[in-house]
């Protein structure tokens, strides 16, 4: 018995996918889910098999864009990032470009963004757009969060701000930026999906979806989802063995001593001019953008610059119509976007701590997440809708989907990065491992917490209008939907901006959070 009991305990982590897979299979056969729309993973792969002609060309269509994508999103990025961390006021000046370019919602970009660009570029430029954020955000925590020793040491032996950057910051940031990386795989992959919702190519997963909604066959709807999720896991896999193998020595030996010095005492102008420049610069983008599609040749019919949005919504003639449809969308979108990213934030912890304490649960339950962040929308939510409903637990739920995996892999690893000492001496004092996470862990990954909650305040409010344009027909995601349908690209136009501009609201509340709970309470140096 004792022999079982080792053997379990040393394969828990396949144990555990089989055990998810007979569940599944049982839940498939028995049409336990939605009456069939769920459909048994021996469906699915009778669906695969009988399809095998017709997935080599579309994987690739959309893996040859998430490629291209990844690589300039996360370059850009990465380059961004350390210019952000080493010129400090630039990142502030850049603020609210870069919330911009990550609270775009896609869904609004794809009909403008086919319309000027030719080929697959719509499908580069979504997926670079959705790996970016994600990865500067990791470049410059990581950079930032240093001990503040090594740089000392540095100094004292005559090395300039490059040599502190070059020998501690960049080593230092690598499991950070990798971590990074990791999340951006799966963005990248659901960016190109997204593109190909509404690009009307030949070749991708997402027309292959697309084309395939109108067979009532789940089996092969969630073949298709799954071969997405199986090149978001690869992609993840990937960055994962690069974290271990070129990362695996960076995590500190000893608990950083005190905090680092914050910045110099800044005179009140100087302030005002960072605060201006930052609310200036995203319409400086946004006239650049309209500036560059004029000189492709895009109708004044498809663009609206920021004169455009004003006259929609405040002189035309259909102004009061216009302000009346926005309140009304509004009053039903902003407080399940509020709930649904506190509800995100708290499942990526609960995630992760459970994935920290018992690591074979965290490698058996990593598919569904992944699941959750590549499967396309268009093949979960009519699942999402005949679980839960056609109303705000939907809604819910899939916002809780788009809105967690990015902030779980943060917050996980601000967790695998506690120094070993911390944890030694509460150990040493006879601390069982969720008193050590409580008085070690916990508040050593506030950096991590506060970062993960300004990837998914902007992605919430993206949630919930994927959810309300394909599940409930409300609110925000709804309007846009209806104007798409009829044309009417200024309110396309003005739900993107307002959706802008929700995000960047979001993303300041949680940066003043942030700077609080850190002040206050976080161990790690900031």
């Amino acid at each position: 018995m004792s022999g079982l009991m080792v053997l379990a305990r040393k394969h828990s982590t396949l144990l555990g996918f089989v055990l998810l897979a007979l569940l599944w299979e049982m839940a498939g056969q028995r049409h336990w889910v939605g009456d069939g729309a769920l459909p048994a993973p021996s469906a699915v792969l009778q669906a695969w098999y009988r399809d095998r002609a017709d997935y080599p060309v579309h994987i690739w269509g959309t893996l040859k864009t998430a490629l291209a994508g990844f690589v300039i999103g996360n370059v850009c990025a990465i380059g961004l990032g350390v210019l952000f961390a080493w010129f400090r006021p630039f990142e502030r000046l850049m603020a609210g470009v870069n919330v911009t370019l990550f609270a775009m919602p896609a869904i609004a970009l794809v009909p403008i963004l086919v319309i000027a660009l030719p080929g697959d570029s719509p499908r580069v430029v979504l997926s670079a757009l959705s790996v970016y954020y994600p990865t500067m955000v990791a470049t410059v925590l990581g950079l930032t969060q240093v001990d503040p020793r090594l740089a000392d040491l540095v100094r004292v032996y005559g090395g300039s701000s490059w040599s502190v950057m070059r020998w501690v910051r960049l080593r230092s940031s690598l499991p950070t930026v990798l971590a990074g990386l990791r999340v951006a795989a799966p963005a990248a992959v659901l960016g190109s999906l997204l593109a190909e919702f509404g690009s009307g190519g030949s070749a991708g997963l997402g027309t292959y979806l697309i084309g395939s909604l109108g067979r009532a066959d789940p089996a092969r709807l969630w073949g298709i989802g799954l071969a997405a999720t199986a090149i978001s896991g690869l992609a993840y896999a990937l960055a994962g063995v690069l974290a271990r193998r070129f990362a695996g020595n960076t995590v500190s030996a000893t608990l950083t001593p005190g905090r680092q010095a914050g910045p110099l005492a800044e005179s009140a102008p100087y302030r005002w001019l960072l605060h201006a420049g930052a609310l200036a610069m995203p319409f400086v983008l946004w006239l650049a953008v309209i500036g560059l599609f004029e000189s492709l040749g895009v109708s004044d019919i498809v663009l609206r610059g920021p004169q455009g949005v004003f006259e929609h919504v405040f002189t035309s003639e259909a102004a009061a119509d216009n302000r009346d449809s926005l309140w009304l969308a509004l009053g039903e979108t902003l407080p399940i976007t509020l709930l649904g990213m506190f509800a995100g934030l708290a499942v990526a912890l609960a995630f992760a701590v459970a994935t920290t304490v018992w690591r074979s649960l965290g490698r058996t339950l990593l598919p569904l997440a992944l699941v959750s962040q590549s499967m396309p929308l268009v093949a979960l939510t009519p699942l999402v809708v005949l679980v839960f409903g056609r109303g705000s637990l939907s809604i819910l739920v899939v916002t809780v989907s788009v809105t967690f995996f990015p902030a779980f892999v943060t917050i996980a690893q601000g967790l695998a990065l506690v120094p070993g000492s911390a944890t030694d001496l509460v150990r040493v004092y006879g601390a069982r491992r969720w008193r050590q996470l409580q008085l070690v862990a916990l508040p050593w990954s506030l950096p991590y917490l506060c970062a993960a909650a300004r990837l998914a305040a902007p992605r919430a409010f993206l949630g919930v209008m994927i959810a309300e344009w394909l599940a409930t027909g409300t609110g925000i995601g709804n309007l846009l939907n209806v104007s798409r349908g009829v044309l009417d690209f200024g309110m396309i136009w003005t739900v993107a901006v307002v959706a802008i501009a929700i995000a960047v609201l979001l993303n300041g509340l949680v940066v003043a959070l942030e700077r609080y709970v850190l002040h206050r309470y976080a161990l790690a140096g900031v």
